[in-house]
């Protein structure tokens, strides 16, 4: 969660809460506009065009009254050759609902194929259930109304090719299933050979005092990153409504960005 904005498409991103403030990734990425949707949603920058939406990472939360117009408003920003970041608490759960909404209007994806595209682009992409739903419901009551008023809104052909690039994200995704690694992402660590440390770690087990049946999990790295972003995400939901939730967002993300660097150094 704290990686960093994504590219969805060109000049389409989804990000944090921390991301909307890094002034570094929004020039560089050329954001011009934010959709910010969580509980406490406001502008935070003058020099953004925002479309703040109040709304609660809840399965019962209705997003779909919203769609057109994060639609339309993405998309006119796109066109004027502008660059939309979508960004809830986490970039996890409702911008990817609300983009995923997105694509499948202005592209002929489903909505499986529409959060899969994301999921390619950001790994971390998981809508609740019920947002989940809300989407499955948009592709078969209402997708094809919704792409004839956006033709109509948007009559001239798109200089896009989202289909395309969504394919492609599509493909990313795929191969994250089988291997579970991104395309084009490095661990900053130089490429060993299958089972390189194979003999290491089996001489090291033998050596051990600790039995196969008694193995100490709580230096495990994966665990403990993993009982992080639970409480990471529960610490997020509990702060939606406080005052301090700037503040305390940012020292939430900080401190799991250097935990995580610990473990890669101990790796």
């Amino acid at each position: 969660m704290g990686n960093g904005m994504n590219k969805i498409l060109p000049g389409l991103y989804i990000g944090n809460f921390r991301d909307a403030k890094d002034l570094e990734q929004l020039k560089n990425n050329n954001i011009t506009h934010i959709v910010s949707i969580h509980d406490n949603a406001k502008k935070i920058l003058d020099n953004k065009e925002y479309l703040c939406i109040q709304a609660s990472d809840s399965p019962d939360q209705d997003l779909s009254i919203f769609f057109p117009q994060v639609i339309n408003f993405i998309h006119r920003a796109r066109l004027d050759g502008g660059g939309v970041l979508v960004h809830c608490l986490a970039g996890v759960s409702r911008s990817v609902t609300i983009t995923a909404a997105y694509i499948m209007t202005v592209t002929n994806l489903g909505w499986r194929d529409a959060l899969n595209s994301i999921r390619g682009a950001r790994s971390v992409a998981n809508p609740n259930f019920g947002f989940q739903k809300q989407l499955q419901n948009y592709d078969s009551e209402h997708i094809e109304e919704e792409r004839k008023k956006f033709h109509a809104t948007f009559p001239h052909p798109s200089p896009f090719n989202d289909e395309e690039e969504c394919r492609h994200n599509l493909h990313s995704y795929q191969h994250y299933l089988l291997t579970g690694k991104e395309r084009g992402k490095s661990d900053d660590l130089y490429p060993l050979p299958h089972k390189a440390y194979q003999g290491t770690t089996e001489q090291n087990e033998k050596d051990s005092p600790t039995t196969a049946g008694s193995k100490d999990v709580s230096k495990d790295p994966t665990r403990e990153k993993s009982s992080r972003e639970v409480t990471a995400t529960a610490s997020l939901t509990s702060m939606a409504n406080s005052d301090g939730l700037e503040e305390e967002v940012d020292k939430l993300f900080v401190s799991s960005s250097v935990s995580d660097s610990k473990i890669k150094r101990q790796l």
